[in-house]
């Protein structure tokens, strides 16, 4: 059996190193071997079960006491659903199609001279992210299926579920062929400031965390940044909107998970609407025990707490809702570029136009219409996994799975053409897709 080194016992830049030579090699393996490996992964989880919940326990139990905020301590723990989850999302993962060596162009440029551009892995990935350890095993399984090695920091929280969980998948794949050192796994912050500056091992940093956070890492390194930002989201109820709908939607959008980074955090309500929608919301939220805040026009038409500037710009990851009422669909727009993170934001409405208005002109990653903003998810959009969800603008936006994990390279297939011969007439450019 292959030996492989510990990588507690590496140093970061060893550890990267490793992992450039790793990628080369899992850039060409076959998607048969990636699949088998995500089987063996899926397998061990299952295997793994009492010690990785006997692991998540203890890191629990020392969260608890150093009184971690509740969203965080939601996040952290890892039960026998979550693993089940875990296992269901890399057998899907399994029947994804091939990202890689994918035909993405073809074109001929003269005769016998045809140009493709093929879908390859990015390379390197190094991804810091919270407090949930569930995320490891998804960002470790889309790196290997889209032929990505990846350096993994997750939060100190998770320290012990996260290594019960790394040395569970990195033996997993041992007999699959998976090259060693594809993955390796960081301890500290001190790990990830010495990342920061291996910008010749590196391709791509993904952090996951808050703006603050994602500017920091922007702002310490060389490396190119893919930043998953916090999420504050918002629904808009439309003048046009069905109530029933709109009340529906609203109280799934906050209610069905609270520390997570799509749920909505603030509620907009035309002014033509308000009084027959915010009652019947506000008594659906408050049944789930949501605390509601709201603006002067909103406090006119239920009883709930004064809503000030800070509670528009707050995620609250909590059961807390903001509530503003507001004159128009453009300002309602207008208030999601402004205090929004760019994540994911709704508009409930029967009206087209106001529809069209809003896809247009909201810059989010996600802009939904008649849904819940909980549906910013890369396994519920068929994507297996995700990363996380990126705020960007570049490369990927929105929840990314393998796609947003390859780039691509072009091959070209000639038959002795020379570019002087396409300057004296021997060969003429046609420029014909394929």
């Amino acid at each position: 059996m292959e030996t492989r080194m510990n990588t507690s016992e590496m140093t970061v830049a060893q550890i990267a190193r490793t992992a450039r030579e790793a990628a080369r090699e899992l850039s060409a393996a076959s998607l048969i071997q990636r699949n088998e490996a995500l089987n063996a992964m899926a397998a061990a989880l299952d295997r793994s079960r009492a010690l990785l919940v006997k692991e998540n326990s203890a890191d629990v139990e020392a969260a608890r006491e150093a009184k971690l905020d509740a969203p965080l301590l939601s996040r952290l723990e890892l039960n026998d659903k979550k693993i089940d989850q875990l296992i269901g999302g890399l057998k899907a993962l399994v029947k994804l199609p091939d990202p890689l060596n994918r035909t993405l162009l073809a074109r001929e440029l003269t005769p016998g001279l045809n140009l493709y551009r093929m879908s390859c892995p990015i390379g390197v990935l190094g991804v810091v992210f919270e407090s949930r350890p569930d995320a490891l095993v998804q960002i470790a399984s889309l790196a290997l299926k889209s032929g990505n090695a990846v350096l993994l920091k997750g939060g100190r929280e998770a320290a012990r579920t996260n290594a019960a969980l790394f040395d569970a998948l990195d033996r997993a794949v041992r007999d699959t062929g998976i090259p060693a050192g594809w993955a390796g796994l960081l301890q500290t912050r001190e790990d990830v400031t010495a990342m920061l500056a291996l910008e010749e091992d590196i391709d791509l940093i993904i952090p996951r965390g808050s703006n603050a956070f994602v500017r920091y890492i922007m702002e310490h390194t060389h490396i190119p940044v893919m930043g998953h930002a916090e999420g504050l989201c918002h629904t808009y109820i439309d003048k046009n909107a069905d109530v029933s709908m709109a009340v529906s939607v609203t109280v799934d959008a906050k209610t069905q998970a609270y520390a997570v980074c799509n749920a909505t955090e603030t509620l907009l309500v035309h002014r033509d609407i308000a009084e027959a929608f915010l009652p019947k919301a506000a008594e659906a939220l408050r049944a789930k025990g949501v605390r509601l805040l709201g603006d002067e026009m909103t406090r006119e038409i239920i009883n709930c707490e004064p809503a000030s500037e800070e509670d528009w710009a707050t995620e609250y990851l909590a059961p807390v809702l903001s509530i503003k009422t507001v004159g128009s669909v453009e300002e309602a727009v207008n208030h999601i570029n402004r205090y929004g993170s760019h994540h994911t934001d709704a508009i409930i409405t029967t009206d087209v136009e106001a529809r069209e208005y809003f896809v247009s002109h909201v810059d989010s990653a996600g802009v939904y219409v008649n849904c819940s903003t909980r549906f910013a998810d890369g396994f519920r959009y068929g994507f297996g996994a995700e990363v996380g969800i990126s705020t960007s603008r570049l490369h990927a936006r929105g929840p990314v799975g393998l796609e947003g994990l390859c780039t691509y390279k072009y091959v070209l297939l000639g038959s002795g053409q020379t570019v002087a011969g396409t300057l004296d007439g021997t060969w003429e450019y046609t420029h014909r897709d394929l």
